[in-house]
């Protein structure tokens, strides 16, 4: 900051060294993109934009497609649109992870394709998880992620920030996934539409603890969710962070919200919006016929070990599927190694390919009219996973491991109270 211009936010700051240029709220940008990440169910439409303006990607090196959202493929038009994506990506240099490596997100981060201060698009809407890392991650359609692989650039509306603020330290049983939904909670499904989400919280959180914060952003609408760079992501990076990633003391928030962490009690959300989210007591005893461990959300090896530690020495309950698919290839290597997916396996779950399987309802675990369904996932509308009559409940990897030995929505503690009797 220079004495002639004002305190900027996080996303200000990497707006403006990137772009060049002084920018603030409401100025356009047009920057450098680092990586355009397409998935396996948009690449036909991407492909067919950069035929039909008779281009191909200015850098492939920047481009990668991941074959993960209905991966392996469910249908004879889905495996079309499959081969077609390995085939352009093929021809043209493009970086390509098939069927198994994982979610695109998780993949990325795992690559190093995300890094601090780039610029991170993808045809996702939840590419605001690179934020975790302090990269300007968002997600966009085919249209213009296929102007941004052609031309090596975007155009971005500087957002306004909302500042949230995490103080106090999480209790033992809860999770980085409910101070997420709790963050939702607070700022409503609508309340940052176009904003960016700027985390503030110090040392606290894993890598992996700001993903999941800065993936749930978009469920408030947001353009991105940028995590003030803290704790092991420092380690991660040696320290190397660019200084201009930092926001500005100072600098002008549209609104600023601070959740005491130590006050958070387990958190569910409720059919059918993410902001609907209530005390996992309140829900206490709702019969569940599917439990889903994984996505990008909560699909990592710490979500796994959490789950594990739940159910360690129990079995799901008879009415009930527990469904876990790990977030990649690496991390289901690292919990077969660590005996982690034996103990999941002995106690009843079904384990998935890698990548988002029964998230979006289009294979590996759809629901039927009727069902229940608590997921580690991000989102619960209606038909998300399914039919339309079925309901889904998002929740920690802890709560749904609960959830499936109980056959019912619960604590871990119940668990002890249940043995117990």
């Amino acid at each position: 900051m220079t004495p002639n211009q004002p305190p900027r936010t996080m996303a200000e700051k990497i707006l403006s060294a990137r772009s060049g240029k002084f920018v603030s709220a409401g100025d356009l940008a047009v920057v450098e993109v680092d990586q355009v990440m397409i998935v396996d169910s948009i690449a036909q439409s991407v492909i067919k934009v950069l035929a039909d303006l008779e281009a191909t990607p200015k850098f492939p090196e920047r481009v990668s497609f991941v074959i993960d959202h209905v991966a392996p493929a469910s249908t004879v038009s889905v495996a079309e649109a499959q081969k077609e994506a390995r085939e352009y990506a093929s021809a043209h240099g493009c970086r390509l992870f098939d069927v198994g490596r994982g979610i695109c997100h998780q993949v990325l981060m795992e690559e190093g394709l995300a890094r601090p201060g780039w610029i991170v698009l993808g045809s996702d809407s939840h590419s605001t998880t690179y934020g975790a890392v302090g990269a300007f991650g968002t997600g966009m359609g085919a249209t213009d992620i296929a102007l941004a692989a052609a031309s090596g650039k975007t155009w971005l509306k500087v957002p306004e920030s909302v500042k949230v603020t995490f103080a106090g330290d999480l209790r033992p049983g809860v999770s980085a996934k409910d101070a997420a939904l709790e963050m939702i909670r607070v700022l409503g499904a609508d309340g940052a539409t176009y904003m960016s989400v700027e985390i503030h919280a110090g040392d606290r959180f894993t890598r992996g603890e700001r993903m999941t914060l800065a993936n749930l952003c978009v469920e408030a609408g947001a353009k991105c969710g940028l995590a003030v760079p803290g704790g092991e992501v420092l380690s991660d990076y040696g320290y190397d962070f660019p200084s201009w990633v930092y926001p500005d003391e100072g600098a002008t928030y549209l609104r600023e919200v601070t959740i005491d962490l130590s006050a958070l009690q387990p958190r569910m959300s409720a059919p059918s919006e993410v902001d609907n989210v209530h005390d996992v007591s309140a829900l206490r005893g709702l019969k569940v016929d599917q439990v889903f461990i994984g996505t990008c959300t909560n699909g990592r090896l710490e979500d796994l070990h959490a789950a594990a530690d739940v159910l360690q020495g129990q079995r799901v309950a008879p009415h009930t599927r527990l469904l876990v698919i790990p977030a990649s290839s690496v991390v289901m290597e690292q919990a077969m190694a660590d005996g982690t997916l034996l103990t999941l396996m002995q106690a009843g779950a079904i384990l998935g390919t890698p990548g988002c399987g029964p998230c979006m309802g289009r294979h590996q675990g759809v629901l039927a009219p009727g069902e229940v369904c608590v997921s580690t996932s991000n989102r619960n509308f209606i038909g998300r996973m399914g039919a339309a009559e079925s309901k889904v409940y998002l929740a920690s990897p802890a709560v749904a491991a609960a959830t499936a030995v109980l056959g019912h929505i619960g604590l871990p503690e119940d668990l002890k109270v249940t043995v117990a009797s």
